[in-house]
């Protein structure tokens, strides 16, 4: 049959005989029905109960999909496209004499238009704002992270190629492709949330897909230090490091919330500079209008045309950039990145993967080794000790919650070692009754070096601030 807006469907098979009890559904006119479709008092017919209601609404929900003409639903808008697919589903429900409430047609039109035009189960994942992360093993199994701790999900995938399909349609729409000849990708959803995937035969089960969400409204210092991730001594002396272009880097584990300190600092940056982010996915959530964003491109079906940080640092540079804010440093694009800072892009940000500040130096150690370059170990230190000026270093806790752990200064090299001086520190002192993880911030009694900087821009903060002995 026809709709009268141009959406074709096949015809239906002939209905099932039900028992008598079993009343045909009446299709609603509307889906804010608050009346059941069917009354309740009467039974659902036995041959459509159980596992055969279930078929019988996988099938229908197959057929539906293929059948709707989706070139005319996404020209629609989305009120009408919503009222137009309860109507349909409405009728072929009533074909199918399947026994459903008006709250299970409801759901089950919605089901219907997340599949056919969004990503099918994750759709009420990714709207639930109490959600942070979302974790697929496979079709059958799905955990989300809620205020830091992992549960299981309810949603399921239909099979193994029902999850590809949507894999397939998120990564697609950044130009990527996962296969059995590129099974891992990285890729973004449209509100800029971070997705991961790897598909057989790397994924031994079947596919591993996680989604980092991000909020529609990046959290600020302030926000941060409501909810106890430091203080604002802590917070006055990062806003103020980065108004005043001193150059710093973002370090923790994964899921510690580095990208969100990163858009948090970034809102200090003023209007009046060029910003230009490069990242493997573009997640940064800058709220400055002069924002230039670029990010990295995998190798084709050929294994060519593959851009790389590297090319990205070395492409920017002639983008006349004030700033450059790197979303993750994780290889020889740390080389380019700390020449960068060194000459004349003070204020420069980026994240890396490590467990304290020492650590991160370290890592940039080992990321500019990568690189290639004829450089002693004394040489590389000295370009770290030269550019890098503040480390700040996150790390979520056993309990879920993210923590500000450590603000350290880079003060220079002593001999080969590069000097660091740590102003604020996160000090834990146990775990309560129900896992919750106690302690409290301090101040280290060290004034940073970098406080003359501060001074000559105009900006003074109080001496109290840094006093070990004034609780935080």
């Amino acid at each position: 049959m026809s709709g009268r807006f141009g959406v074709a469907l096949r015809q239906a098979p002939p209905p099932p005989v039900a028992s008598p009890a079993a009343a045909p559904v009446a299709p609603s006119a509307a889906p804010a029905a608050a009346a059941p479709v069917e009354p309740p008092e009467t039974p659902r017919a036995s041959g459509f109960s159980g596992q055969k209601m279930l078929d019988a609404k996988v099938r229908l929900h197959r057929e539906l999909i293929e059948d709707i003409d989706l070139s005319v639903m996404e020209r629609m808008a989305p009120e009408q496209r919503q009222e137009e697919i309860f109507k349909i589903v409405s009728e072929q429900v009533s074909k199918e004499r399947l026994a459903m409430t008006a709250q299970e047609l409801q759901q089950f039109a919605s089901e219907i238009l997340d599949e056919m035009i969004g990503l099918g189960p994750l759709e009420p994942l990714l709207k639930d704002p109490t959600i942070s992360d979302i974790l697929i093993n496979g079709h059958e199994c799905v955990f989300v992270e809620r205020r830091g701790l992992l549960e299981e999900a309810s949603v399921r995938f239909a099979n193994e190629a029902h999850l590809l399909r949507i894999v397939n349609r998120i990564v697609s729409g950044v130009g990527r492709r996962v296969d059995e000849s590129q099974p891992l990708c990285d890729a973004r959803l449209p509100d800029g949330s971070r997705v991961n995937v790897a598909v057989r035969p790397i994924a031994v089960d079947g596919p591993l897909v996680s989604i980092r969400k991000f909020s529609k409204k990046p959290l600020g210092l302030d926000r941060l230090v409501e909810i106890g991730a430091l203080r604002q001594p802590m917070a006055d002396l990062l806003s103020a490091a980065v108004a005043s272009r001193i150059t710093m880097i973002v370090s923790g584990g994964t899921g510690s919330g580095k990208t969100t300190m990163l858009n948090a600092l970034s809102s200090f940056i003023s209007d009046r500079e060029r910003l230009i982010t490069i990242e493997d996915a573009a997640e940064l959530q800058l709220q400055q209008r002069h924002v230039a964003r670029m990010e990295t491109r995998p190798p084709n079906l050929e294994g060519k045309g593959e851009i790389r940080q590297r090319e990205l640092v070395k492409n920017a540079l002639r983008m006349r950039p004030e700033r450059i804010i790197l979303g993750e440093c994780r290889g020889e694009e740390a080389f380019d990145m700390l020449q960068a800072m060194n000459t004349g892009h003070e204020g420069s940000m980026a994240t890396i993967h490590a467990n304290s500040p020492r650590e991160a130096v370290s890592r940039l150690e080992q990321m500019i080794g990568m690189a290639g370059l004829p450089m002693s170990q004394q040489s590389i230190r000295t370009q770290i000790a030269s550019a890098v000026r503040l480390i700040v270093q996150l790390q979520r806790l056993s309990d879920g919650t993210r923590r500000v752990t450590s603000i350290a200064e880079i003060t220079g090299m002593e001999g080969d070692v590069v000097q660091i001086q740590e102003i604020f520190r996160f000090v834990r002192t146990g775990t309560d009754a129900d896992g919750k993880a106690i302690g409290h911030f301090a101040a280290t009694g060290i004034r940073p070096r970098f406080l003359q900087d501060l001074i000559a821009k105009g900006i003074e903060l109080p001496a109290s601030n840094f006093d070990p002995s004034n609780a935080m």
